[in-house]
């Protein structure tokens, strides 16, 4: 063979290597067969710019409104033969290194500083799980994102696929969820709504069992998501929390979909929860999505409410859960509970619904059988004295 005889070390257990793969391309080139590299390029999605296509990148992939995306077992498969493959010194983790390594075949490092404080880590190198954390919630967030990086990655080579839009689920639309009282989503969202000082931040850093303590700058630094796994009734759910300001859902164009909403107020400043009232009632006291009322620092001494419905109240009388208790200095069990809470509803909206919707059910019988019996008291009491009179 003719790089076995040129280039010592071009052939490795019957393959080429990449300095056998490099002189038999510039041999092509030499001998004027040029046609058979750009093949080879355009086979692996280069264009004649000698860059990778928008077409290989970001396949046709349609997500229909109401839908999410997701990993399935193919990608998650591709993407954990990539960890393994840079995980050099086989201890479970990449290393900031190793890191560098699997980012190298990108235009630029996908993942940013921020990714530490958006999944779980350990000792300053990325864990398996995180890992796949971060790709769930790249996925969802955004899909085509994910498309490129897989592509990057060379996917639809490597699984032999045609294009990389084989490694994504597209949920059905969370209506039919609703509808069907079960749903089938892996990763589901959680938006965090609250004033600004309730402790939204360290609550999502303590779902990646971390304190971010009374560092300032830490908090600002803090990006607005965070994911992890939950296990629910033998379930592992992905569960993504969303940290959102109060006062941004109340503007005109806000959006406050999701699968579930944490209403977060400080348990020490009860006057917080006025916010958390007022997005209740304009986006969530009509609809489907289930919400969790959390009172946050519940190491501090509770504070005195404010005239008007104090939140136990509130919640009683629009029937939601009583106020969860949430401090970041409490027992791990005590906020472990508040997640599972979240995303038991989040998973089982029909459940978290059905002992209400009954309720208000019952409840409207009633109040329709004594309107009925009101009014027929009142025909027979005007009906007598219009007897009398005459």
């Amino acid at each position: 063979m003719v790089v076995r005889k040129n280039v010592a070390g071009g052939v490795r257990d019957d393959r080429l290597t990449l300095d056998g793969f490099l002189f038999l391309n510039t041999l092509f080139i030499q001998r004027g067969r040029h046609e058979t590299t750009w093949t080879i390029l355009r086979r692996f999605g280069y264009g004649d710019a000698l860059e990778l296509t928008p077409d290989y990148l970001v396949p046709p992939l349609h997500v229909p409104p109401g839908c999410s995306t997701e990993l399935n077992h193919f990608g998650y498969q591709f993407v954990q033969r990539v960890f393994e493959k840079h995980d050099r010194d086989r201890d479970g983790s990449l290393s900031p290194a190793e890191l560098e390594s699997l980012f190298s075949v990108f235009p630029a490092a996908p993942w940013g500083p921020r990714l530490p404080r958006e999944v779980c880590t350990e000792a300053g190198r990325l864990s398996l799980h995180g890992y796949l954390c971060q790709w769930t919630l790249v996925t969802y967030l955004d899909v085509r994102r994910c498309l490129e990086h897989l592509g990057y990655l060379g996917y639809p080579t490597l699984c032999e696929q045609d294009s990389q839009a084989h490694a994504i689920t597209v949920t059905r639309e969370k209506r039919l969820d609703q509808e069907k009282g079960q749903t089938q989503r892996n990763v589901l969202l959680c938006k965090v709504v609250g004033a600004r000082g309730v402790g939204k931040s360290a609550f999502l850093q303590a779902f990646l069992s971390r304190d971010l303590g009374d560092d300032r700058e830490l908090v600002e630094e803090c990006p607005i998501y965070a994911i992890n796994t939950v296990q629910v009734n033998g379930q592992e759910k992905y569960l993504i929390l969303c940290e959102v300001s109060a006062d941004s859902l109340l503007a005109p164009t806000s959006d406050a979909a999701c699968d579930v909403a944490c209403l977060m107020f400080d348990g020490s400043n009860p006057g917080s929860f006025a916010l958390c009232a007022r997005v209740y009632k304009r986006h969530y006291m009509d609809g489907q999505t289930p919400c969790l009322v959390v009172s946050s620092k519940a190491d501090l001494p509770t504070g005195s409410a404010p005239p008007g419905l104090a939140p136990t109240e509130f919640c009683r009388r629009h029937r939601l859960p009583a106020p969860a208790a949430f401090s970041r200095v409490g027992p791990a069990g005590l906020s472990a509970a508040v997640f599972t809470r979240l995303t038991a509803m989040a998973a089982f909206p029909h459940l978290a619904h059905g002992e209400l919707h009954a309720t208000s059910f019952w409840l409207r019988v009633t109040l329709g059988a004594v309107g009925l019996a009101v009014t027929a008291v009142l025909s027979i009491s005007l009906y007598r004295a219009l007897v009398k009179t005459r």
